[in-house]
């Protein structure tokens, strides 16, 4: 099969190959998809550049991917053969034990992971659900329902932003969201946001209040604690909810108003999708199914590349130009 793969640490043109390897075969209870699209995340890049002196490779070889999208080919022993010929959208290929994702013409993953592809949705938007769409749900339904409840979105124009938004608004909750370009804020509002806040043209603590009469808001979905915790603490109601999936920058040692955060009763909740539990996992993934038939959710697609240019498709993921989701075409139905 063409693959991408990477056999050491390092910047994307430097390390990232295109290439042929053998086809893989599922194993028990496991399914191979036959990968059309594959979604690239930070997660992705962060691993193959060695974030944060990451820089021991966990396998020999690596072929990035969390999400894709596809056809079900081969199923393994214990897996329904009917499953074959099913349209797929996968998540955390590149995870538990698992050195290859979706980056590559077949990808093989616990049968869980390949969930049905409602036959209205591209396998474009199949490929970027997986990790935005599990950290955003995760992130806003870890307390309970939100319907009737006000949700603060920091990002919003970001994957797991714009899946948020989508989510909360499917949900019943009131939206603001919070962006800092003119296509972000266009973004947001197609995502259905109530109120979008341009952060570098208005001061959001003094508008959320303004927008909630001083009440605040319940719950603050947030990309960048490490710069909003006190934004985060002035705007959220007395025993509000953060639920922040990045500091935004490092992490040691970061200022923290815990006392403040205690008094008022802030509920945090640091957000990892590979670290959710199974049932959080499957909560997500019904959601999800049910917010895609019901045309609520749509990511965007910031850009796509060829296999061939993956390495171009990482660097963008890095440097952060791109509002939407990245995707890469690695081959035909």
């Amino acid at each position: 099969m063409n693959a991408v793969w990477y056999d050491s640490k390092g910047a994307p043109h430097d390390v990232l190959v295109v290439g042929e390897m053998p086809d893989p075969h599922p194993g028990p209870g496991q399914v191979r998809v036959k990968v059309v699209v594959s979604g690239l995340n930070p997660s992705d890049t962060k691993g193959r550049g060695g974030w944060r002196r990451r820089t021991k490779m966990d396998y020999a070889r690596v072929i990035p991917g969390q999400d894709g999208a596809g056809v079900i080919d081969e199923v393994g022993p214990g897996v329904d053969a009917k499953r074959v010929g099913e349209r797929v959208w996968v998540y955390e290929a590149q995870q538990h034990g698992s050195a290859f994702g979706t980056s590559a013409e077949y990808v093989v993953v616990p049968a869980e992971r390949a969930v049905v592809l409602p036959a209205e949705i591209s396998f474009d938007i199949g490929a970027a659900l997986g990790v935005p769409a599990l950290t955003a749900h995760n992130a806003l339904f870890k307390d309970g329902g939100i319907q009737g409840k006000t949700v603060l979105v920091w990002g919003a124009a970001g994957a797991v932003g714009q899946a948020a938004v989508m989510f909360a608004k499917w949900a019943g909750a009131r939206v603001i969201a919070v962006v800092s370009t003119a296509t972000a804020t266009d973004v947001a509002t197609a995502s259905g946001a109530d109120v979008v806040i341009d952060r570098k043209r208005e001061d959001v603590v003094a508008r959320v209040k303004d927008l909630t009469g001083g009440a605040g808001v319940d719950r603050v979905i947030d990309v960048w604690f490490g710069a909003n915790a006190e934004a985060d603490l002035a705007v959220l109601k007395v025993n509000g909810v953060v639920a922040s999936y990045s500091v935004g920058g490092p992490e040691e040692f970061m200022p923290f108003p815990f006392s403040r955060y205690m008094s008022k009763g802030v509920t945090l909740h640091t957000i990892y999708v590979y670290g959710m539990s199974r049932e959080a996992h499957w909560a997500a993934v019904r959601d999800t199914t049910a917010a895609l038939v019901e045309g609520v959710y749509r990511p965007r697609i910031g850009a796509r590349f060829a296999m061939a240019r993956a390495a171009d498709a990482h660097a963008v993921q890095d440097d952060g130009s791109v509002t939407g989701k990245i995707v890469i075409d690695i081959g035909a139905a």
